[in-house]
């Protein structure tokens, strides 16, 4: 498993996982789980589902910080043909967030890649 995992979220749902404890975001009650990626897979779920906006966090996780089970799992048909995304079958705990970063687009409102394990610059 790769040494950071990342997870998109708003602005305000990280203020609000601070004061909770831990972040549920829609994903985990709808479909049961966290939706996260490895940080050079990030730019495709950014682009299809947040394309344009400027109010969002990447949290960077620790994967050894997490209780709740990991499994790689297809994307959408879309993605890359094999890509596997991490999914965690449980809350996030804000203990596992190594660090927050801003995540933003560029002029175009497109999302790039990350380094593998590295935060944003």
């Amino acid at each position: 498993m790769p040494r950071v995992l990342v997870h998109i979220c708003s602005v305000d749902d990280w203020s609000e996982a601070q004061r909770s404890g831990e972040l549920r975001p829609e994903s985990l009650a709808g479909q049961g789980f966290v939706h996260l990626s490895a940080p050079e897979q990030v730019h495709l779920p950014a682009n299809r589902l947040y394309s344009g906006r400027r109010d969002l966090m990447l949290l960077h996780v620790d994967p050894a910080k997490l209780s709740d089970p990991v499994r790689w799992e297809p994307g959408v048909p879309t993605d890359p043909e094999a890509m596997l995304f991490p999914h965690l079958y449980g809350p996030l705990p804000v203990s596992a967030v190594r660090a927050a970063t801003r995540y933003e687009p560029d002029e175009a409102g497109r999302f790039a890649p990350l380094p593998s394990g590295a935060p944003p610059s």
